[in-house]
Order: C-alpha cells, then sequence, then structure tokens
C-alpha cells in the first residue's frame, strides 16, 4: 500500500510511522513544511531514509496513492494559544488539499485526524453517540477556534458522502517521544519528574483518556484493511484514568511530588474539560480492540520517556 503523510513533522505522525517500518512493507511519502526536519529525524531513529520525503508544493495529483493521512495541525495546548484563528486556514489549506486529491482518485482513501473538541468547550460528561456539538456563537473565545476548525472539516466531508474520507477523533494520546513542554497535565507531570521539582495542580478531578502509540498504528490499520466509507469515529484506549489515580502512580512509579493548590488554572487552549473522553465504542464494528488502558499506557511510555532524557 501507498500512504502519504501529511504533517510527518508531528509526534503522532513519526509515531505512527516507525510503527508502520516494523510492521509493514507500506510505500509511503511523508509531506512536510519542512523537509529538513523529517530527514533529520529520519536519521536520528534508524530509518536511514527509507522513507521518501517531500514538500507540499511536490504533492502531485497524479501520483498513485492508497491512502493520504493528515496529520496538519497543532500538537499541544502552546501551540493552539500561539496560533489562535490561524487554525482555520491551516486546516483548511491542507483539507483541501487532500480533498483536490481524493476527488481526482475517489480509489483513495483519506484519514483525517480531528479532535474531540469539536464537540465544544465544556466536557462536565463524557461524550457519546447521543451528544452534540454545542458552539456559543454568541460568545465566541479563542479556546473555540480549535475545536470549530475540526468541526468545519468533518461537516466539510460529510458533505461528500460517496467520498472515502474517514475522520478520528482524538481526545487524548501520550508516547515517549512527546515533547514535555508541550503544556498538557501529563507532560507537566514529566517535566517535574524530570527536573524533580512540585507539579502545582487544581483540586478538580478530571478525568482523561490516553491513547496508547500501538493502539492508534492497530485503528489506523483497522481503517485502512476495512470497506472504504465515509465516516466519523471517537478514539478510545481500554480505559479513561482519573487525576488523582495517574498523580498517584505517577508518584508510586517515577517519584513524582505533587500538590494540589486551590483555584490553579493550567492552560486550556481549548476549553475547560472535566470528563475529555468518548464512551462511543463504534471503531469496534471495524476490528478495534484497544490492548492498552489511558493509565498502563502512561506507565509504560513513561519508563521510555525518562529514559530518553
Amino acid at each position: 500500500m501507498k500512504i502519504a503523510i501529511f504533517g510527518a513533522t508531528s509526534q503522532i505522525a513519526r509515531d505512527l510511522v516507525l510503527l508502520f517500518s516494523a510492521t509493514s512493507d507500506h510505500e509511503i511519502v511523508l509531506y512536510a513544511r519542512s523537509k529538513e526536519l523529517v530527514i533529520k529525524w529520519q536519521n536520528e531513529v534508524g530509518l536511514n531514509n527509507r522513507y521518501s520525503v517531500a514538500n507540499f508544493g511536490e504533492f502531485n495529483l497524479n501520483e498513485n496513492f492508497d491512502a493520504v493521512i493528515n496529520f496538519i495541525g497543532v500538537g499541544s495546548p502552546k501551540q493552539a494559544r500561539q496560533m489562535g484563528q490561524d487554525i482555520f486556514n491551516v486546516t483548511l489549506e491542507y483539507d483541501n488539499l487532500a480533498l483536490s486529491y481524493i476527488k481526482e482518485n475517489p480509489s483513495c482513501r483519506y484519514i483525517f485526524l480531528s479532535s474531540g473538541a469539536v464537540f465544544g468547550s465544556t466536557y462536565s460528561e463524557p461524550v457519546n453517540q447521543l451528544t452534540q456539538a454545542v458552539i456559543d456563537i454568541n460568545n465566541f473565545k479563542p479556546e473555540h477556534w480549535y475545536g470549530v476548525a475540526k468541526m468545519y472539516a468533518e461537516c466539510r466531508h460529510r458533505a461528500s458522502p460517496n467520498l472515502p474520507i474517514v475522520d478520528l477523533r482524538i481526545f487524548n494520546y501520550f508516547s515517549h517521544s512527546q515533547n514535555i513542554e508541550a503544556g498538557f497535565l501529563i507532560t507537566d507531570a514529566f517535566q517535574a519528574i524530570r527536573d524533580q521539582s512540585v507539579l502545582n495542580t487544581s483540586e478538580a478531578n478530571i478525568v482523561r483518556d490516553y491513547l496508547h502509540p500501538s493502539d492508534f498504528h492497530q485503528l489506523v490499520q483497522c481503517l485502512l484493511s476495512t470497506p472504504a466509507a465515509n465516516h466519523a469515529y471517537d478514539c478510545y484506549s481500554l480505559a479513561p484514568v482519573s487525576k488523582f489515580v495517574l498523580l498517584d502512580t505517577l508518584k508510586h512509579e517515577f517519584g513524582l511530588q505533587y500538590q494540589v493548590v486551590s483555584n490553579h488554572a493550567g492552560i486550556q487552549a481549548t476549553g475547560d474539560k472535566s470528563n475529555y473522553y468518548s464512551c462511543h465504542r463504534e471503531l469496534e464494528h471495524i476490528g478495534y480492540r484497544p490492548a492498552w488502558s489511558s493509565l498502563d499506557g502512561v506507565v509504560d511510555q513513561g519508563k521510555k520517556l525518562l529514559a530518553l532524557l
């Protein structure tokens, strides 16, 4: 299978490429705005230029791809804050590029990385198949830009029901290759472990669902091997984890020091989400069976991350 990867400098894209390299003989072309960064990364991880690297100006509508996977977006709360409303134009530009190709080559699948943020900025309860997206259009705030950009892309995809487009809503993802300066709760925790400092956190016991790299790889493989469809799926691990269970486990496993600070506020780049995960398990219908719970996955990848610091 020949696959085009859009956004090959992103962490989740790189993790997927490494797992592809170990488990399949896919022919992959890595597209990025900086070819040099991708070439350097391939050499650093031992791929030794195994895969072709190109910039987006070299993307050819006449090339014969079986799948396009679009990772273009923001990879952290800090990036989301910095990009602001520019995320609309960035998302639209590269989504249009992929859609132009799919329209010319309708046998090619398009997998778009969306986000749980499409449902809105507040998660008092986890989402399910009946959850509706809520946008406070009369009180639009900077934390809404990212989710609305992803929602708009999904609307464009559903408006072409005959094209093989799948949107994957990622809620949370954790990998040993994570940038621990990213500004997530989990990266702040590992930054504190590395620095032997104290993590400040609020009293709110939020719940998160961290997708393991190998489970993400499994679900992409499921999508590539099942009949083409036009659909959106919520991604999930074997089980989510609450904040204080997570922090206490990191304390036991890695010596994390943390303290609860009243009214502590971290970066809320896409809104305040107390239960940011999905109970909608529709991916099981295409054979996806996650092997890792959020907690076990974080511990597994955390050990590898700390070994690299």
